[in-house]
């Protein structure tokens, strides 16, 4: 792909999108979402304008049906099922995106390649700075995708569960990584969620993902160790990422790919499951 020394091999550029844009083996997936205190609406702006053949993964709506957590990863026969009413293939070249750049698209990119799909990137910089530099936009109704053929095969190694959590907050075992701001981690900001329980697990990191970005852009891959290091990780040890609900999890996921470190895996449920159980122990404050 576009990748230097300094980049991440699992982002494109503007420049090396806006030349293959049409091209047959190269699919587009606009994977927009945003919190309610954002006040944006992420399919709403997608059927207003989107980059030229995008289709709309909606995370509220692909996942597992038998679950009251949002954004549950849902099992490979659903997950092929929409990824292929969508017109996409494990074998196809895929970029992801979203609004501001590094928010929704890096969870999405994370679904598509732990189910098959590693020819899956994110897109640098993001719809917004994308449409703001005059480059190729679609609007009115977007055409319906034609449908493929997904053959979905889940890496269930890189997915941590409830129970998986359980044993690494009382043995330690891993280190957690929480892509939460600060006042959601130590318990000073309440959780959008309402009713739920403030702070963090106990013996968690804060990894604020907005510290691994710049201007809707991945930091630079010494930066991107720099900032993982000075929040305490251990880049030789295992690591679990985890936030509200699974979504910027992946922003910390991504950028330690990229940086090759890969004994990593993503606590699905984060903290809309532990914070919302009453059995599970928490911890405020600074970690």
């Amino acid at each position: 792909m576009t990748a230097t020394p300094e980049t991440s091999p699992f982002v494109v550029s503007f420049d090396w999108l806006k030349d293959r844009i049409g091209q047959p083996d190269l699919k587009l997936v606009d994977a927009s979402w945003y919190l309610p205190a954002q006040n944006r609406n992420g399919e709403a702006e997608y059927r207003t304008a989107r980059i030229p053949g995008a289709v709309y993964f909606d995370l509220d709506r692909i996942v597992d049906p038998n679950s009251s957590l949002p954004h549950t990863l849902p099992d490979a026969e659903t997950f092929a099922r929409a990824a292929g009413d969508l017109g996409l293939k494990e074998t196809d070249t895929i970029v992801v995106y979203d609004g501001p750049g590094m928010f929704s698209a890096p969870r999405v990119w994370w679904m598509l390649r732990i189910f098959g799909a590693g020819n899956t990137y994110v897109l640098d910089g993001g719809f917004d700075a994308w449409r703001h530099q005059g480059l190729p936009v679609e609007t009115g109704d977007p055409a319906p995708p034609a449908p493929a053929t997904f053959n979905a095969s889940v890496n269930p190694a890189a997915v941590s569960s409830f129970e998986h959590m359980r044993a690494i907050v009382s043995d330690a075992t891993a280190q957690i990584a929480d892509a939460r701001g600060p006042g959601r981690f130590t318990g000073t900001e309440p959780e959008p969620r309402e009713g739920m329980r403030s702070g963090h697990m106990p013996g968690a990191l804060n990894v604020p993902f907005v510290n691994l970005l710049d201007g809707g852009k991945l930091k630079p891959l010494s930066e991107l160790r720099q900032v993982l290091e000075s929040s305490g990780l251990d880049l030789d040890k295992p690591v679990v990422t985890s936030c509200g609900s699974g979504v910027t999890a992946a922003v910390i996921t991504l950028a330690l790919q990229s940086i090759g470190h890969r004994d990593n895996t993503l606590y699905d449920g984060s903290w809309s499951e532990w914070g919302g159980r009453d059995d599970t122990p928490i911890a405020t404050g600074e970690a």
